[in-house]
């Protein structure tokens, strides 16, 4: 199984990040491939909304965004990872998901569907600093739309509230050992 884990933070070694690492653990020790690619590290320009890939199903901006594309298409795993800032994913995820509307464009506008018959899934692994019943809901909402551009199903979402100083949910065991369950789910395909 080959993951592509892309960190959408741009705080190094956080919350989201520590998690999705437990996430992680058990396809590593299974012998799977784990790519982290740590969007806030290249060169992404914003969508630009000029409609240069509705013929193609290629951006025609030239930045690092290339291998990013590269990496999601080869994934048999895909896994955003995101703090919630201001009830939504990070600017680097939402940069992102906007310019996977290259991939929209393959999808629904040039009828060319991408791997969608081998099981491919993405999910959501996302932390926030508070605890509201609603924090969580653009981000799933966002995250969903994302993967379906990019015809990936979408398998869930790790979700945790209330860790909001730097590596805090290392105070919440559970947490850890939920994050570990979640990635052998993953593993064995239930979710």
């Amino acid at each position: 199984m080959k993951v592509v884990v892309l960190l959408g933070s741009p705080r190094k070694n956080g919350n989201s990040e520590i998690v999705v690492k437990a996430v992680v653990t058990p396809i590593e020790k299974s012998g799977g491939t784990v790519e982290y690619i740590r969007l806030n590290d290249l060169n992404l320009r914003p969508c630009q909304g000029c409609g240069g890939c509705d013929k193609s199903g290629k951006c025609v901006l030239d930045d690092d965004m290339e291998s990013v594309y590269s990496a999601v298409d080869d994934a048999d795993r895909v896994i955003l990872v995101s703090p919630v800032y201001f009830y939504g994913l990070s600017a680097q995820c939402k940069i992102f998901g906007d310019r996977m509307q290259a991939r929209w464009a393959r999808k629904y506008l040039l009828r060319d569907r991408f791997r969608q018959d081998e099981g491919r899934k993405a999910y959501l692994v996302s932390a926030a600093a508070t605890k509201g019943p609603k924090i969580f809901e653009c981000s799933v909402l966002t995250a969903r739309y994302i993967f379906d551009a990019v015809d990936l199903e979408y398998g869930g979402e790790f979700l945790v509230k209330g860790v909001d100083r730097r590596k805090a949910v290392l105070d919440h065991p559970e947490e850890m050992q939920r994050a570990e369950k979640f990635g052998r789910d993953i593993l064995a395909g239930t979710i």
